[in-house]
């Protein structure tokens, strides 16, 4: 990391991916401010000298406001930032309500839009390089018959289509912008899904681990010359049809 201690923003970061990302940024020397929409509440984590916690839905541009001004104010600089806050549930096409495309919107692309906005901004006037990783989903690239995701994808892609216009328009000043798209993973989200159907979901037959996707998480935030990729974590699936 060099000898200056950087400081990365996560979203979404009360459980499952979010804390894992949270817990092996804190091990690898990194200031975090962590939000979800009751992260302080959650148990997940205390605040210390090198973690500060910000409560709030993400998609509400004053909460974003606040995460970035938390991590100057504190910190007194935004170095990367991880936009896994998101939502996720599958209906019928034709099921999806104004209601159900509001919440998605709200979280998953308001939710990176506004607070994306900021730590760019900072990470611009520090005149310093950075990292921006979305978590998005397999999904995107490989839908799979009888998962019913298409809404949701509409927010998910587009997740995946910024961080290649951004990696092109910030390429000068350093800003990476990266995406990990993992299949199923053993999180919180999919308690109640059956194992062995979730197995069936990549070639390789195999469920994520949580470390897993912080594995590529660290990596897609320290790779100095990878940008506008994505980040497929998903046993095969986005590469075979099986």
């Amino acid at each position: 990391m060099g000898s200056k201690q950087k400081t990365i923003i996560v979203t979404g970061a009360s459980q499952g991916i979010g804390a894992g990302v949270v817990q092996a940024f804190l091990d690898r020397g990194y200031n975090v401010v962590a939000n979800s929409r009751n992260v302080t509440k959650s148990g997940a984590f205390t605040e210390s000298a090198q973690l500060a916690l910000v409560d709030g839905n993400i998609g509400d541009s004053a909460v974003a406001t606040k995460v970035v001004e938390t991590a100057i104010k504190k910190f007194g600089a935004i170095d990367a930032l991880v936009n896994n806050a998101g939502i996720f549930f599958t209906k019928a096409f034709t099921d999806y309500t104004a209601e159900d495309f509001e919440a998605l919107s709200n979280t998953n692309l308001e939710g990176f839009l506004y607070v994306t906005q900021g730590a760019v901004k900072q990470m611009l006037a520090q005149q310093s390089s950075g990292s921006v990783v979305n978590i998005t989903t397999s999904l995107v690239a490989n839908p799979v018959a009888g998962v019913t995701a298409s809404v949701p994808m509409i927010t998910k892609g587009g997740l995946e289509a910024v961080v290649r216009s951004l990696a092109s328009e910030y390429a000068k000043q350093h800003i990476r912008f990266n995406a990990v798209a993992p299949g199923p993973v053993d999180t919180p989200l999919h308690k109640d899904s059956p194992k062995e159907f979730l197995k069936t979901l990549s070639p390789m037959g195999t469920i994520s681990d949580v470390s897993d996707i912080v594995d590529a998480v660290v990596y897609l935030t320290e790779a100095r010359n990878v940008t506008g990729e994505v980040l497929h974590v998903d046993g095969g699936a986005h590469a075979s049809k099986w």
